[in-house]
């Protein structure tokens, strides 16, 4: 049984202890689904100024990503390699961290709220798996220490994928 844990560490004390926690989530469970749904529910109760999170899963055959499990309103279902913030994070294999949505060239908006965003990508054997996907109503709301941070948090996941 999950418990809410009350983070009064430093910012980083709390992103380990949130890594700390996925990996426990993580233990023993195979499933894909339940893996990225349980991330998903963890980042949204951690993190605040959020609005949307959640992950888009590669579909090579098609090329595009296709909604996974999320936290937040109803989203954009399709999202095509090199389009928007998530799509762009596939094509370069690279964490977009994006301060203003609204000046990011092709940005797809699926929440008007949504003005800051950061994405990383999730890798299996080296190729993309899919996205992390983070939105925020406020502009700026992501920095280094977060790209830092979510991607420490993805590469643990990325060991249950």
């Amino acid at each position: 049984m999950f418990h809410t844990i009350h983070y009064n560490g430093t910012r980083e004390e709390n992103y380990q202890l949130l890594i700390k926690q996925l990996a426990a989530l993580l233990e023993g469970e195979t499933d894909q689904i339940a893996n990225l749904s349980n991330a998903s529910a963890l980042l949204n109760q951690f993190l605040a100024d959020v609005n949307w999170v959640g992950f888009y899963i590669w579909k090579e055959e098609e090329n595009q990503l296709v909604l996974g499990p999320f936290q937040g309103l109803p989203a954009c279902v399709r999202i095509p390699s090199g389009k928007g913030v998530c799509g762009t994070a596939v094509a370069d294999k690279q964490t977009q961290l994006v301060d203003d949505v609204h000046a990011f060239p092709g940005h797809i908006a699926c929440d008007a709220a949504s003005q800051s965003e950061i994405v990383v990508p999730l890798l299996k054997e080296g190729e993309v798996f899919g996205v992390l996907d983070i939105d925020s109503p406020s502009k700026s709301r992501f920095d280094d220490s977060d790209k830092e941070y979510l991607e420490k948090f993805v590469r643990t996941l990325e060991l249950h994928l």
